[in-house]
Parts: C-alpha cells; structure tokens; sequence
C-alpha cells in the first residue's frame, strides 16, 4: 500500500479516535491537542526514520522516554494514558508497510474497536470511584465501611485509607463502590429487550 495512503488513513483514525470517541465521552480539550499531536509527531518521525540509516528502534525509544515525562508532568487517568498510547500505536502503524497490505488498516481498526469496546460508557457504568475526606478519624475498617455505605447510598468494595489525621478528626479515603439501583436498571432493560 502506497505510503501516502497509509498516512491519510492514520490521520482518519486519529480523527475517530480523538472526536469521535474521547471528545464525546470525557470533554478535555487540552487533550486532543496532546492526542493530534502525539500521533502527527510519532507518524513523522517514524516516517523519516523508515527511510534514513538511523534504526527507527532510537527513534521510538525517544519517543517512548517523551512520552513518560509528558504522562508524569500532568494529571491524567488511566482512560487517557489509554488514549495517549493508542494515538502513538495508531503513529507508530502509520508508515510501517510491513506484511499484507490489510494488516496496517486492521491493526488501526483493532485498536479503534478495542478502545471503542473498553470506554463504552455502559460498560460497568455503575461502578465509580471516588476521594473522599470524611470529617472523623475512622481506624476501624468495618466502622469505616459502613459509614462509606451510608453515605454513598452504595455498595463499597474497596476502601484504602490514605490519611487519617486523629488531631484535625479527618479521614481521607479513596472508595470504589457500585449503585444497586443502576444494575438493577441494566437487567430490567435486558429483561424488557
């Protein structure tokens, strides 16, 4: 497959990937600038370097080192490194022509469904996690369990203290929890479908 057409089909899945998924679903502008740019700066670099005497290995081990230092300067959750390192495969696959002439296009839409699928926003849409700061110092485990209960109106299935301050009476928890009524809501509509 000609190179250039290999190109205009990672800008098309970058494209997908950026507005049509992670835009829609989690609204952080600064971040498709960081995915468009991450995925046009990995397509041409790989690019050059495929046709140059220097191993493409350096030139994305470069970009591999970028990278860690651009994930560990911001805040981003697990979902976005996701996205970050699909837009930099989706970069990487972009001028590789190696094998068939389908593999390039299938590995970009393998990723395109794979993100697709795992960000799907019913996927355990009643799970949640949360930070909370709780105006007493809990130690017991059980107690603390069961006031994160009251509280959330919810299921916890994990509570890992991270503070308990037993002089300002605070306790900093972070809480994984599921709402029954939301399960109860995806059944009764598989039930009815």
């Amino acid at each position: 497959m000609p190179r250039l057409a290999l190109f205009a089909i990672d800008l098309v899945a970058v494209t997908i990937l950026v507005f049509g998924l992670y835009f829609p679903r989690h609204r952080r502008r600064d971040l498709v600038v960081a995915y468009l740019g991450v995925n046009v700066g990995v397509l041409s670099v790989t690019g050059a370097l495929s046709e140059s005497s220097v191993g493409a290995g350096l030139g994305l081990g470069l970009f591999g080192v970028l990278s860690i230092i651009r994930l560990r300067s911001t805040e981003v959750d697990q979902r976005e490194v996701a996205y970050y390192f699909s837009a930099l495969a989706l970069g990487i696959l972009g001028p590789l022509n190696a094998g068939p002439f389908w593999l390039t296009p299938a590995l970009m839409a393998l990723i395109l469904t794979v993100m697709y699928l795992g960000d799907h926003p019913r996927l355990f849409r009643s799970y949640r996690r949360q930070t909370l700061v709780l105006d007493s110092a809990i130690t017991d485990h059980l107690a603390l369990i069961a006031q994160l209960e009251g509280i959330l109106g919810a299921r916890v299935h994990s509570a890992v203290v991270e503070r308990v301050d037993l002089v300002n009476e605070t306790t900093i928890v972070d809480v994984r929890y599921s709402h029954a009524s939301a399960d109860r809501a995806i059944v009764a509509a598989g039930v009815r479908g």
